[in-house]
């Protein structure tokens, strides 16, 4: 029996980054055995342990063959004859397939480190095509160290284009859509997940709402960048600089403009109401994705008011209180913190704009403060009671926002 560490804690330790999940594979094991050493059996369709102390997973070395399509179209077989390179054999990327014995010597019979010195995303063998959910997988690796100078290999391009064509990308499952999607609108250049995506021809086929955002033109005067597309993929940057690691303020710049694929024609490159035209794709995008709820109802929030926030310092303070009732502020202060996120992500995602100032976000939470420090309690002891407390309580409301603007200015 012999256990090597496998996977991205040995990229990881490679680049120098964070080792965040230590995985194991076990060769020339049996199922009973790791029973035996007190290992916790926990995988399904192959047998993965976890350890009796660290509780890090061990799965016995194991090979797979496509019976079908998508990601469960696979029957795999481990038993102690399968190598570690045969393990490694399966593994999507060469940055992925090494293994590191416990003496600390490395195992790379795929040569991924010097992919990891040449900054290359790099399928490991053709049977790379045979599973789609690798074609977000690369995507979203190349969204996760497009930061360190990588970008995917010209052949594995190839054989991304290939999948798309062979209609491989369209047995994906939306959960898997999305959890892959997720987690690269967390990652520090989300701009690079719709990179990859679109060259490989796979943005139109899981994203057409998004896809159709390019080739848009806007008014160069405040988009010198122009192209609608291009604009996401700043904002999308962006909203990671503002808020790394957020994948629900990703969410929200990622979905922001869909209204803008829908302008009319005779009205470019003004896109006049594109905030609500914009709600109708993105509910379409989220229920097509089964996106959780609140991503989807903070998405359309931003969608629909992203303009409200940028002109919010010459709302009516009526206007202000009803954005931020919208946004139920007033009981979830840190929804109007993604909010405001992805409004400045939106409006420092331009070119030449990047370091603009935006006074709006400070204000906006002034007056939610303000807003959120009336209660109902003097209401109810003057004898008010029902929808009049509501009423003198919005009253008041509107009055501290005016008062708070009044000081400002």
């Amino acid at each position: 029996m012999r256990m090597y560490l496998v996977g991205g804690a040995v990229r990881d330790k490679l680049l120098g980054r964070p080792v965040v999940d230590h995985d194991h594979v076990v060769v020339g094991a049996r199922p009973e055995e790791m029973l035996a050493l007190g290992y916790k059996p926990v995988g399904k369709d192959f047998p993965v342990f976890l350890h009796p102390q660290s509780n890090e997973e061990y799965a016995l070395a194991r090979t797979e063959r496509k019976t079908g399509h998508g990601y469960h179209g696979f029957a795999f077989q481990a038993d102690p004859a399968v190598t570690l390179e045969q393990d490694l054999a399966r593994r999507d990327l060469t940055i992925n397939a090494i293994a590191e014995d416990e003496h600390g010597g490395l195992v790379d019979p795929y040569g991924g480190t010097r992919d990891l010195d040449r900054r290359l995303l790099r399928h490991v063998s053709l049977a790379f095509v045979e599973d789609p959910v690798r074609l977000l997988r690369v995507a979203r690796f190349a969204a996760r160290f497009a930061p360190l100078g990588f970008s995917v290999a010209p052949d594995t391009m190839q054989l991304l284009q290939q999948m798309v064509r062979d209609g491989e990308v369209d047995h994906l499952v939306p959960e898997r859509v999305w959890a892959e999607t997720r987690k690269a609108l967390g990652e520090a250049r989300p701009s690079a997940f719709l990179r990859v995506l679109r060259e490989a021809g796979a943005l139109a086929v899981l994203f057409p709402e998004v896809d159709a955002l390019y080739g848009v033109p806007q008014r160069a005067e405040f988009h010198p960048e122009v192209d609608t597309g291009v604009h996401l993929e700043m904002v999308l940057d962006m909203a990671a600089q503002l808020a790394p690691g957020n994948d629900l303020v990703g969410f929200c710049a990622f979905t922001h403009d869909l209204g803008k694929a829908l302008t009319p024609k005779h009205e470019l490159p003004r896109h006049i109401g594109h905030e609500h035209r914009g709600v109708a794709p993105l509910r379409q995008l989220a229920t097509r994705l089964r996106v959780p709820t609140e991503y989807a109802t903070m998405a359309e929030c931003v969608c629909r008011e992203h303009l409200n926030a940028h002109r919010a310092l010459e709302l009516k303070p009526a206007i202000v209180l009803k954005l931020l009732v919208t946004l139920d502020a007033l009981r979830r202060p840190e929804r109007l913190q993604v909010f405001l996120d992805a409004c400045m992500a939106d409006k420092r995602g331009r070119l030449g704009h990047e370091q603009d100032d935006y006074p709006q976000a400070a204000w906006l939470r002034r007056a939610r403060d303000a807003a959120a420090a009336i209660t109902s309690a003097p209401f109810v002891a003057q004898g008010l009671q029902g929808p009049a407390v509501g009423a003198a309580m919005e009253k008041a409301r509107v009055r501290a926002i005016a008062e708070m603007k009044l000081c400002n200015t």
